[in-house]
């Protein structure tokens, strides 16, 4: 029996080596949508007058290559802002905010964000505050953002911990709509 045991053990180990890590599986999914786009809702943090509620709210999943991925997300007819994923070659996925003025100048304040602390979950990635960030915005050092992803919806969501401010917006992947033009700083 102890023999047996062993055997299965051995056997079984390259199987389990050849796993493929959490962050592979979420980044593959998030490239099936390259080229797509959806619209979105804000499901936590809105209030009147800040900037986003009552605004049509668009990703769009522009560009995917083996270790970047931009997504586009535009609020009403600013479109500022993408979303740009890097994986790199731990399998851990960095989230930065590009900013960008409607000449493709970049903000002041931008290329923030974070990276993954480990492989995360195949549908939940959290990208801590990182120093770039801290450095740039110093009430953010506490920032946390994370995505998800599933088989109807991709979330993005930020939380500063310690405080209230807590955002969260959540696009319906299941109804592709029209893609929009390209952001700021990108041409068609």
């Amino acid at each position: 029996m102890k023999k047996i045991l062993c055997m299965l053990l051995l056997f079984s180990m390259p199987l389990i080596a050849q796993e493929v890590p959490n962050s592979v599986v979420f980044w593959n999914s998030l490239k099936e949508h390259c080229g797509k786009s959806y619209q979105g809702t804000i499901v936590a943090g809105g209030k009147e007058g800040d900037g986003f509620t009552g605004e049509k709210l668009v990703m769009h999943v522009r560009s995917c290559e083996d270790d970047i991925i931009r997504i586009p997300f535009f609020v009403g007819d600013d479109k500022s802002r993408t979303w740009v994923f890097t994986m790199d070659k731990d399998n851990l996925i960095q989230l930065k905010h590009d900013h960008r003025h409607k000449d493709g100048s970049e903000y002041e304040v931008t290329q923030y964000g974070g990276m993954s602390s480990n492989v995360g979950l195949f549908n939940l990635q959290v990208f801590p505050a990182d120093k770039q960030t801290t450095n740039l915005i110093p009430a953010a050092a506490t920032n946390v953002w994370w995505v998800t992803l599933d088989a109807t919806s991709f979330t993005y969501n930020l939380r500063r911990i310690g405080s209230d401010r807590y955002f969260s917006v959540k696009f319906d992947i299941t109804k592709e709509i029209e893609t929009p033009t390209a952001p700021w700083g990108s041409e068609e």
